[in-house]
C-alpha cells in the first residue's frame, strides 16, 4: 500500500449511495478530527483497549470469505481490519476514516503487521467522511458491501443519521451493518457507573440514546431485522442489522 494517493477519494465512478444528507462542513470535520488525533493516534490502541470493549465480539460476527467486501467506518488505526486480514480468508477489506492523521497511523500499522502490500493490498484506506460513504466513488466498487461495520464510532459523528443512512445505501440486500457502541451501563453498580461515565467523558465519549434509538428504528421501518447483545452489563451494545 504505498500509492501516495491512497487516502485522496476516487473521482465518481458507479456511485452506490443515494444519501442526500451532504454536510457543508465537511473540511471543518475532517480538521477536527486530525487536531483530536493528530498526536493520542500514537498511543490510541494501548489506552483505548481497557474501555472499547466488544470489538473483538464485533468482529466474531463479520462473515469473511473469497468474494465478500467488508468495510469498517471510522477504522481509526486499523486495528479490527488487521485482524480480519490475518484470517486464512479475508475477502476484500476497506477502511474510511475521517482523519488524514489516523489514516497515516494505520498505514504504519499495517506495514508492521507485515501484511503484503503493492498494486493489490490487503486493506485498501480512503479518507473521507462516514456520511459522504459512496462505494464507487471511494473505492471504485461496482457492487455495494456485504458488511459494514462501526466499532465505538457512530456515536462520535456528528452528523450521525447522515453516517447511518449511508452505510444502509452502501450495503447489498442481505447485508449486514455491525454497531458496537457505549450503551446506558444501567446494569452495573450506580456508583461505578457514574464514575465511569465521568472517566470516559475525558476521552470526549458516551452513550447517546438518540443513535441506539435510531438503530431500533431501522427494524420497526422494515428496512431490515436488528437484533442487540448486551456487552458486559449494558457497559456497550452489539447491534446486528440485517437489511431486507
Amino acid at each position: 500500500m504505498t500509492d501516495p494517493t491512497a487516502f485522496e477519494p476516487s473521482p465518481p465512478r458507479h456511485p452506490v449511495s443515494s444519501s442526500n444528507n451532504r454536510p457543508q462542513g465537511g473540511h471543518d470535520q475532517a480538521a477536527a478530527m486530525d487536531q483530536m488525533y493528530r498526536m493520542t493516534r500514537h498511543i490510541y490502541d494501548i489506552t483505548r483497549r481497557y474501555y472499547l470493549l466488544g470489538r473483538d465480539r464485533l468482529l466474531d460476527e463479520v462473515v469473511t470469505a473469497p468474494e465478500t467486501a467488508t468495510l469498517e467506518v471510522g477504522c481509526g488505526t486499523a486495528r479490527n481490519l488487521i485482524k480480519l486480514a490475518r484470517r486464512p480468508v479475508t475477502g476484500r477489506l476497506y477502511g474510511l476514516d475521517a482523519s488524514h492523521e489516523m489514516l497515516e497511523t494505520a498505514l504504519q500499522s499495517v506495514t508492521r503487521a507485515g501484511l503484503p502490500q503493492g498494486d493489490n493490498p490487503p486493506i485498501v484506506l480512503r479518507q473521507g467522511l462516514a456520511e459522504q460513504l459512496d462505494a464507487g466513488r471511494m473505492f471504485g466498487r461496482d457492487e455495494p458491501f456485504d458488511t459494514i461495520f462501526f466499532s465505538y464510532c457512530l456515536s462520535m459523528v456528528p452528523t450521525w443519521p447522515g453516517a447511518l443512512e449511508a452505510a444502509m445505501d452502501n450495503l447489498k440486500p442481505g447485508g449486514r451493518l455491525l454497531i458496537v457502541d457505549f450503551w446506558d451501563q444501567a446494569g452495573l453498580p450506580r456508583l461505578f457507573s457514574a464514575g465511569l461515565k465521568k472517566w470516559l467523558s475525558l476521552f470526549h465519549v458516551h452513550y447517546r440514546p438518540e443513535v441506539h434509538t435510531a438503530v431500533a428504528a431501522l427494524g420497526k421501518s422494515n428496512r431490515g431485522t436488528v437484533e442487540f447483545l448486551s456487552i458486559h452489563r449494558r457497559y456497550a451494545y452489539l447491534a446486528t442489522v440485517t437489511k431486507a
